[in-house]
């Protein structure tokens, strides 16, 4: 297995351990630090092995960090506005 191949699956097994933890607040600090993290390790998956095999690394970690890829739909829905629509 590839050294990018490996640290996404480390990524992967250390955003379910710390989904597991208590927070106070609902884990939002985790996603932070988590996609910080990821976003170089997506690239890297992508230098080694192509868009392909990083499209289903992104699609992994979104299915583990769904709220951010859900409120980061609405607010692009929104148009980028902070204010609810009226």
């Amino acid at each position: 297995m590839s050294a990018s191949l490996l640290l996404a699956c480390l990524w992967a097994l250390i955003a379910n351990v710390l989904a597991m933890t208590p927070s106070r607040d609902y884990h939002w600090r985790n996603a932070y630090i988590l996609v910080a993290v990821g976003i170089p390790i997506l690239g890297y998956v992508v230098m080694q092995h192509g868009p392909w095999i990083g499209l289903l690394v992104l699609a992994g970690a979104c299915s583990v960090l769904r709220w951010p890829v859900i409120y980061l739909g609405r607010w692009l829905r929104r148009g980028g506005r902070n204010t609810p629509a009226e």
